[in-house]
């Protein structure tokens, strides 16, 4: 029997979740927010809203007009102490992540991933539990922020889950075993099962010297998802859309041309840096922006 692929166990995987994506059911006698422009999904990481609690970052997705999320663990999580968080992942009951698929369900917002941060200091049990929550919020795809050399710890429970774990890189490309460039990537996929994938943040990718458009070309069918951000080179500042060196325009085009079905999660993060904006506003400004990018 020929060794299963990771194309094609993004086949499966789409046709089990991402194909909610290009076919919305009606669910509690809503639709979804149809956020697709030109074949491509509009989403955001929900780290995005992450000035609110959860129930007004939903709200915050139906008024910039987003269907996608990625679901940023700190919007779940208790914040600060990491015993108090070990503590709660260890304890908190799976009908938690059920009755926070609901609220999205209720709001016509599909999760599409998980982003749960696996890393060194975790127990066994820790991690299996952030597979458990992923499962009972019903997706089928976890982001991650990890180190390098976890990699192959993380693919035993991507294969037992059958989840598809997507690697999110910055741009500290000093420290070897932190995600960053191609090499970081490569290096964690090596020997490993088609589970494990990247989750590529364009912006941090620009940072750290990257060619975010060759890198989608050649490695699209490894990619869980995208988070589009605008940003310098050389490790340069946070920038509103079109103001930075990050190739958004060119990479959601690619997209658009080649129908490929990754969704582009927006992650506005510049509002760190400039002070005074209000999230709402700048959202839907980045949203904007991608849409005119895809209409070219």
């Amino acid at each position: 029997m020929a060794r299963i692929t990771r194309r094609d166990v993004g086949k499966i995987l789409l046709a089990g979740s991402a194909g909610l994506l290009a076919a919305r059911r009606p669910l509690f006698g809503a639709e979804y927010i149809n956020s697709v422009v030109r074949g491509v999904q509009l989403g955001a990481q929900s780290y995005s809203f992450r000035d609110r609690p959860l129930d007004a970052a939903i709200e915050g997705y139906r008024t910039v007009g987003l269907g996608e999320c990625e679901l940023w663990q700190g919007h779940l999580e208790p914040q600060g102490n990491w015993q108090k968080q070990k503590e709660w992942r260890l304890s908190v009951p799976l009908s938690f992540f059920h009755d926070i698929r609901t609220k999205f369900d209720n709001a016509g917002v599909l999760i599409y991933a998980y982003n749960h941060s696996f890393n060194k200091f975790m127990t066994a049990e820790e991690y299996d539990r952030g597979f458990q929550f992923a499962q009972a919020l019903g997706v089928k795809y976890i982001t991650a922020s990890s180190q390098v050399s976890i990699a192959p710890k993380v693919d035993e429970y991507a294969r037992k889950y059958k989840i598809l774990v997507g690697f999110h890189g910055h741009d500290n490309t000093k420290d070897p075993d932190e995600f960053s460039t191609p090499d970081t990537f490569a290096r964690a996929m090596k020997g490993a099962s088609p589970y494990i994938g990247v989750n590529l943040d364009i912006g941090h990718f620009t940072a750290a010297g990257g060619d975010a458009v060759a890198y989608l070309k050649e490695h699209h069918d490894t990619i869980v998802t995208l988070h589009i951000k605008d940003r310098k080179k050389n490790r340069g500042a946070n920038l509103p859309f079109g103001h930075g060196d990050t190739p958004i325009g060119p990479v959601l085009r690619l997209l658009r041309d080649n129908q490929w079905k990754i969704p582009a999660n927006i992650e506005y993060e510049y509002g760190e840096e400039i002070k005074g904006l209000d999230t709402i506003a700048e959202m839907k400004k980045c949203v904007e922006y991608c849409r005119r990018e895809l209409e070219v």
